[in-house]
């Protein structure tokens, strides 16, 4: 029973899919069934009731998962420090497409600079997705874009606030008003992202308050699609501003004069509180408030502490040291 093996079955167990736990984990999913597979033989005792294409945890499995848990946060502790507190292994994140694409490169090509002994993978995740995926410990971290809300089981560091821009074509009526409001949509096309993307719900909101109709929606999984619909005239669309600005600034896109309901919402950092936190994850935690909290906010948040040999520091956050804990 290796740690590898232990690894594709606390995830298998969390996500109940093989088919899940192999996107997770980078692998094919016939080399999860065959991990499962060999680990049941092994212990001479089925770990999962197999109905089809869903998965359920028997009895021994639900046993088993409890010292996974255990064995895999004393290994990955033991590797820590005999490793020193230097940041490596593996960091599994998962973020929204704005954020990955606005908004990450830079912290990306600085974390990479900072610790390049850390391999980051992006596991792709649908927005409803993230906070179960965190405390099932299939990422490490989510970028969350969405209302503030209370951390709870979570960990939850606010980084900015995403105000968002209501577009058109310049060519569109509505870009030559001095004031639009939700009712002056009526009867237009709308192109929204995908359901339970938080800016399009409190777009939607606003419509649905002010019995503002639209004549149809199209809904989008691609924000770079959303924006070329929008300059061809096909729709209005509200977006984060920062994934429209090269579009304003280059008069492909033109921002409505909003004056009704308050559209912003707030890219968050996540993180597990029931889960050890590694350096690896405490120095993109530290770098990521660094980078992307606007430096107003981020005064007297982040203390680093002095330079090791690498050039990385560990964070300070909202005035207590993140510890490596369980």
């Amino acid at each position: 029973m290796d740690l590898r093996t232990l690894h594709t079955f606390r995830v298998a167990a969390r996500t109940l899919s093989f088919t899940r736990a192999a996107a997770a984990l980078g692998y094919a999913q016939s080399s999860v069934t065959a991990q499962m597979k060999g680990l049941e033989e092994s212990l001479g005792v089925a770990l999962f009731d197999r109905m089809g294409n869903r998965l359920q945890l028997t009895d021994p499995g639900e046993r088993l998962l409890a010292y996974a848990d255990r064995l895999l946060a004393l290994a990955e502790e033991a590797q820590a420090a005999v490793r020193s507190d230097e940041p490596r292994g593996a960091l599994a994140l998962t973020a929204p497409e704005t954020v990955c694409t606005y908004l990450l490169p830079p912290l990306l090509r600085r974390f990479g600079e900072a610790c390049p002994a850390v391999q980051v993978r992006f596991v792709p995740l649908h927005v409803r997705e993230f906070k179960r995926a965190l405390l099932d410990g299939v990422v490490d971290a989510a970028f969350i874009l969405e209302e503030a809300f209370a951390p709870g089981a979570l960990r939850v560091e606010p980084l900015r606030d995403e105000p968002l821009a209501v577009v058109a074509s310049p060519a569109h009526p509505l870009a030559a008003r001095p004031a639009v409001v939700a009712r002056d949509l009526v009867g237009e096309p709308i192109l929204l992202t995908e359901l339970g993307c938080s800016y399009r719900n409190r777009f939607e909101r606003s419509l649905i308050q002010a019995g503002a109709y639209p004549a149809r929606r199209m809904e989008f999984q691609s924000v770079e699609a959303i924006k070329r619909c929008a300059e061809a005239g096909l729709g209005i669309a509200a977006l984060p501003r920062v994934a429209v600005a090269a579009e304003l600034a280059a008069g492909r896109l033109a921002e409505l004069a909003w004056r009704d309901l308050d559209l912003g919402v707030r890219t968050q950092l996540a993180w597990s509180e029931a889960r050890w936190t590694s350096p690896a994850l405490a120095e993109f935690v530290g770098m990521a408030v660094e980078i992307l909290r606007p430096a107003a906010s981020a005064a007297g948040t982040v203390e680093p502490r002095p330079r090791g040999k690498k050039g990385t520091a560990a964070p300070q956050l909202g005035g207590a040291a993140v510890h490596h804990r369980r």
